[in-house]
């Protein structure tokens, strides 16, 4: 589906329209006029918390991706008076995303900062006059008949990265589930040294009063006492901290196998394509 007819977008410093072109395989990219001059890029993401989940739209100020490439300064989105370019984006996330906000049905969304190709922040006029803009055309991508081949297509573009990323992360995580636990485990044998020698200062005190015994069984920081303390809790902290740990090694490697299918699902479909006469992949 390719939109022809251009949104109108009530702003701060007026009326912006926006045109649709036709779909990039995993992207649409807005021409802006009026208010507003430029153009703005739409395409598919993921989920905040699941890597593997593409079902969010994420608009960008500009003509491609800026998460991946950065436009030059002279193509940047300005005001139509203006000579001043803008970066940033939003994502906007289906309002089904229980674990993300209390928005019920409605879709959340996050923005990127925005600033000028200074790196300066704009005026609170002019931020509001973009964040109209970018929700206005992620809104309109996200209630497209084709979003599922954008959002298709998107994750196939981006699954190589994606799979290195989260193959670095669950090492990462199994590395510190490791660290923890030997941090867990070292904690019980210097907490019960930790005693003993406490209980030894206490006798010799009671035999022998002296300040200098009192001191060492007082509590204070860097005392025997609060190293007691300390290992204490050290020990289930990391025992918990080696647990999430894991839990994430496991969710990332979960996320990893989700995607190859993804991936491998994809390359069945194109090769099914490809031995059928007359027929076109759509993705």
């Amino acid at each position: 589906m390719s939109t022809t007819d251009a949104l109108t977008i009530e702003t701060p410093t007026g009326l912006v329209r926006a045109t649709a072109g036709p779909r990039r395989t995993d992207c649409v990219v807005f021409e802006l006029h009026g208010a507003m001059r430029g153009s703005v890029h739409v395409t598919g993401t993921q989920h905040p918390r699941h890597w593997d989940q593409f079902t969010a739209v994420r608009a960008c100020l500009g003509p491609v991706d800026a998460f991946e490439t950065t436009a030059p300064d002279d193509v940047l989105p300005r005001l139509a008076h203006g000579r001043i370019g803008y970066h940033g984006s939003i994502t906007r996330y289906p309002g089904d995303y229980g674990d993300y906000g209390d928005y019920g049905d409605y879709p959340e969304v996050s923005v990127y900062p925005l600033s000028t190709a200074a790196g300066n922040e704009p005026s609170p006029k002019t931020a509001a006059t973009l964040t109209a803009v970018l929700r206005a055309c992620a809104d309109d991508v996200a209630q497209r008949d084709d979003l599922s081949l954008i959002l298709d297509a998107s994750r196939l573009r981006k699954t190589p990265s994606l799979l290195r990323f989260l193959n670095w992360a669950a090492a990462h995580a199994d590395a510190e589930a490791v660290r923890c636990t030997a941090e867990s485990q070292s904690a019980h044998p210097a907490r019960k040294a930790a005693v003993a020698s406490w209980w030894t200062v206490a006798r010799w005190f009671t035999t022998h009063p002296h300040p200098v015994l009192l001191l060492m069984l007082a509590d204070y920081c860097g005392s025997l006492s609060r190293h007691i303390h300390v290992m204490e809790w050290k020990a289930p902290y990391f025992a918990d901290r080696a647990a999430e740990d894991r839990a994430r090694a496991d969710k990332f490697r979960a996320e990893v196998a989700s995607l190859r299918a993804q991936q491998q699902r994809g390359r069945t479909r194109r090769r099914g394509t490809q031995s059928s006469p007359g027929t076109k992949e759509t993705v």
